[in-house]
């Protein structure tokens, strides 16, 4: 008896001092990876929303093509609109990214972070009032289950996470997550990115007894936590959101004051141009970003527009802009060689497209990480050169002796400059003119099809194609549906197609899903040109191991001269600034987020404006 209660003592003493020590760790709130966050130590809302803006009103939104899933993680099917693969507005995060700083992240689901000095690992504590919106709480089960499901079934979170390696429970709400690599500063930010799916809702059996599949699409629509839920839809053509009334997350700091919109309502349209008359009209789109320059300088004079309904809004944000790049697929053999890349580069005439097309309103995209301290330019520093060193012969040579320029079309003989340069170059690959045919050494004819779902993508390729054909390629524009687009990239399954992404402040692990040699090989990822060289691998990882924010720019600058000298892609043209026209129905706080430029959830619905909106319209 003696021996049993000393041993109950010591066991009782043992949880006390582990419960000290547990006490004793820093626990982590608002944070950023590049330094401290102005938010550190509380707040109650972000700087830029309005605290006691209204509730209510309906943002009418256009989407494009059609939808066939509620389920945004997974390759298989295309997703509602109001979902993404970050969960949209139905799932919360761990953390919440911050618009207003680079790399920032806040309390959700979790109410705070640790991790060693090492990085090796990093502990979440999860809020008590966490709850899915069948009131049931958010548990570590789902945090585990909902990390295993992304790590198996969705190829973007499968390489984000690819670094956890164990997980395990500390407590009712506390979670270690454990990396199989030490001195990785972001591994203990990004798990906070983490989107928390619920698990008894997954493994249950939806209305018909039938057990549901987190690998596959589905159309019923799923239990979250989020904002707002799913209240109706009719398959690919409509879904409305609404606001749920008792989100538990309300009046957290990152929510305060954002939300405010009672209902989101998507109507799906076939194509771009059905899109902007629905816009034009009113009722079916309150606010529109504006990807096209020549309806930003032209075509915004219809009746609303005139008698003040609409209002043209410009958003300039901080944290560098859209990079858009038309890619060659390097898994297809005419585009291996990098010298075949260079001439199509060299024959793609932007100032012409500037001018004519864009109403000079666009930039060329020159670098990867445009707008932002991370892009190269000029001669590599001292520290890049050092960097780049080990890799030579393995890199273009040009990487350590030039400047990354573009060729510039200006006058008639820059043009045939140009194309000689470009010819010339295909000659060296290997192609010769026959006819009026450049082919290869087999005799098969150089044939190039480009792809995309937007009309207003063919005009815009047309000038390069005309000198594509000049040099003897038989270049090709197919017009197909959203669907079919979105496979055929996740497939891999194209020439030469466009897009625009948009790159961090402080980047890390999501640079494998860009630019590695694993990621070229698996379908999904982001990897478009099929990018495979060793490397590029060890700049990714060099740069993800940077000690500190010198070091991670170096490297990235490094890195970005590797990228544009192997000529992947061909820069084209992209706007510093961000384009909206909204109508007066919507209010919008100012000055909005400096870094993200604009946040639409921070934005409320004049109610009485908008039952007259269509009134006032003469």
């Amino acid at each position: 008896m003696k021996l049993t209660a000393i041993a109950a003592l010591c066991a009782f003493f043992a949880a006390m001092l582990g419960t000290s020590h547990a006490d004793d760790r820093k626990w982590i709130t608002s944070s950023t990876l590049i330094g401290p966050s102005k938010y550190e130590g509380g707040f109650t809302h972000y700087d830029y929303v309005n605290p006691n803006a209204p509730k209510g009103g309906t943002m009418n939104r256009t989407a494009a093509g059609s939808f066939d899933s509620f389920n945004p993680f997974i390759v298989q099917g295309a997703p509602a609109a109001g979902l993404n693969y970050q969960g949209g507005l139905l799932w919360d995060n761990l953390m919440a990214k911050g618009l207003d700083e680079a790399a920032s992240a806040h309390p959700l689901i979790a109410e705070a972070y640790t991790h060693p000095d090492d990085y090796s690992q990093a502990t979440y504590r999860l809020n008590p009032n966490a709850r899915w919106h069948d009131g049931k709480p958010i548990t570590v089960e789902d945090v585990i289950w909902s990390m295993e499901q992304m790590k198996e079934h969705s190829p973007q979170w499968n390489r984000y996470f690819a670094n956890v390696t164990e997980m395990k429970v500390e407590g009712e709400r506390e979670i270690t997550f454990i990396f199989d690599q030490k001195n990785n500063r972001e591994l203990p930010v990004i798990i906070g990115d983490l989107p928390v799916v619920p698990k008894h809702w997954w493994t249950g059996k939806d209305a018909n007894g039938k057990d549901r599949d987190f690998a596959r699409p589905t159309l019923e629509p799923p239990l979250g936590s989020g904002p707002y839920k799913i209240a109706s839809f009719s398959a690919g053509s409509k879904v409305v959101w609404e606001r749920v009334k008792d989100y538990w997350a309300a009046d957290l700091p990152v929510n305060k004051g954002r939300y405010n919109v009672d209902n989101y309502s998507y109507v799906y349209f076939q194509d771009s141009n059905a899109q902007w008359e629905a816009f034009k009209k009113g009722g079916f789109e309150d606010y529109r970003f504006e990807g096209r320059p020549e309806k930003w300088a032209n075509e915004y004079n219809f009746p609303a527009v005139e008698q003040g309904l609409v209002k043209k809004e410009i958003f300039t944000p901080t944290s560098g802009y859209i990079i858009a790049m038309y890619y060659m697929n390097t898994r297809r053999e005419k585009f291996k060689d990098p010298r075949v890349r260079k001439a199509l580069t060299w024959a793609f005439n932007f100032e012409e497209m500037n001018e004519q097309q864009f109403f000079n309103l666009y930039q060329r995209s020159d670098s990867f990480f445009g707008g932002t301290e991370l892009a190269s330019s000029g001669l590599p520093s001292a520290r890049e050169l050092e960097i780049l060193e080990p890799y030579r012969g393995q890199i273009p040579d040009e990487v350590f002796t030039e400047e990354f320029k573009l060729p510039t079309y200006k006058t008639r003989r820059d043009e045939r400059t140009h194309l000689k340069t470009a010819f010339d170059l295909l000659k060296e690959a290997g192609w010769e003119r026959k006819g009026t045919q450049l082919v290869n050494a087999k005799g098969e004819p150089f044939e190039i099809e480009m792809i995309s779902f937007n009309p207003a993508s063919e005009r815009r390729v047309a000038p390069w194609i005309i000198n594509l054909k000049k040099l003897g390629i038989d270049a090709k524009f197919r017009l197909i549906d959203r669907t079919q687009y979105i496979a055929r990239l996740n497939d891999f399954d194209f020439d030469i197609v466009g897009a625009g992404t948009a790159q961090s402040m402080s980047p890390g692990n999501e640079q494998r899903e860009y630019w590695s040699s694993k990621a070229a090989d698996q379908p999904g990822s982001r990897n478009l040109m099929g990018a495979k060289n060793p490397a590029i691998d060890e700049l990714v990882e060099k740069l993800i191991y940077a000690k500190d924010r010198q070091e991670l720019v170096d490297t990235t600058r490094a890195l970005e001269r590797v990228l544009l000298f192997s000529y992947y892609a061909v820069p084209a043209g992209t706007s510093q600034d961000d384009w909206f026209g909204i109508w007066d129905k919507i209010v919008i706080p100012k000055p909005q987020p400096a870094y993200y430029g604009f946040d639409p959830f921070s934005w409320w619905i004049d109610t009485e404006k908008e039952a007259t909106m269509l009134d006032r319209l003469k």
